[in-house]
């Protein structure tokens, strides 16, 4: 991954903010079909980082309850 598309000092938050930020550049109609791509393409990255993120707190949420199973926090 070059450096423009690292999200690795961005919080999970922030990463999506910048994913609704990216929808709605999208939705606007003067966006030219080059620049969409490359928004969704961005969005898709930020996606894919979200959820390697909350698959990582998972596996360490399994690993502290120690019987592999997703603990509730309510």
């Amino acid at each position: 991954m070059n450096k423009e598309n690292s999200f690795e000092n961005i919080s999970i938050e922030d990463a999506l903010k910048m994913v609704d930020e990216t929808i709605s550049s999208l939705q606007k109609e003067d966006i030219s079909l080059e620049e969409s791509f490359r928004r969704y393409e961005q969005g898709m990255k930020l996606l894919k980082y979200c959820n390697d993120e909350i698959e990582q707190v998972e596996q360490k949420v399994m690993k502290i309850a120690g019987d592999s199973e997703l603990v509730d926090f309510e």
